[in-house]
């Protein structure tokens, strides 16, 4: 991995990943773009590159859907409510990626743990989470998420607690058309790839006695490691899977 800049003020900065990563500093963009992807720190934050292509996690464009006349009718947090609760909730996203159903619970009121193992994934969901914290539409919704880089599948049974709700969204094949779409998809599966082990994923879930799991599959895709939940709540493109264990 190569980190890019050509800002001395991101000095500092672009040093340090490059000691997270294991990776290389550069300043010509000529050898930044002979690598497949890179990481590009600017103004407007750190971005994944490559191929002609940027990628970057930008929570702020979430604004219209966590406002709150938009966000009861998300998908997401009809999925995850516990009913008959209205009191403060605890929620894990056992598959990150970039935080944007992570936001929409933390806009619902939950006090949500992200774990990415990704270590590229997990930068750039860090930065972006740093960026929506000065931001006071989010300011609020930024203190209640917590992104832990680590491989869910280890921790979820070492939790110190029994998360209310948990939530796995393994990746799938993107539906949609657009050649844009597909090519960055292709940028971030440069870094990571579908889950191998579904079966393990859910297990882990489950060892960790939540009041339920949420987990997110494409609306006409098979059950989550064939286990067929107790009920689904359905859109047009994606469909959330609710498992409720035994109390």
């Amino acid at each position: 991995m190569i980190i890019y800049t050509q800002q001395d003020k991101y000095e500092e900065k672009a040093c340090s990943l490059a000691r997270e990563l294991g990776a290389q500093v550069v300043h010509e963009r000529a050898a930044a773009e002979e690598q497949d992807v890179f990481l590009r720190i600017d103004e407007e934050g750190i971005a994944l590159a490559g191929g002609g292509l940027t990628l970057r996690a930008d929570l702020t464009k979430m604004l219209p859907r966590i406002r709150e006349v938009n966000l009861r009718s998300e998908l997401l947090v009809r999925a995850a409510r516990i009913r008959g609760e209205t009191g403060p909730l605890t929620a894990v996203d056992a598959t990150a990626g970039f935080g944007e159903d992570s936001l929409l619970l933390a806009a619902a009121g939950f006090s949500v743990r992200m774990y990415e193992y990704n270590p590229v994934t997990a930068i750039l969901l860090r930065d972006a989470l740093a960026r929506i914290a000065m931001v006071p539409e989010f300011s609020d919704i930024a203190a209640r998420m917590e992104l832990v880089q680590e491989d869910s599948v280890q921790a979820l049974p070492l939790l110190s607690y029994k998360p209310d709700v948990i939530l796995l969204d393994p990746m799938f094949p993107a539906r949609q058309k657009s050649g844009l779409i597909r090519k960055k998809l292709q940028l971030i599966q440069k870094l990571e790839q579908p889950c191998a082990d579904e079966q393990a994923l859910v297990e882990a879930a489950l060892a960790a006695h939540p009041r339920k799991i949420v987990i997110k599959r494409p609306r006409k895709g098979p059950y989550l490691a064939g286990i067929r939940p107790g009920y689904s709540i359905e859109g047009k493109v994606i469909r959330y899977d609710c498992i409720v264990p035994p109390a």
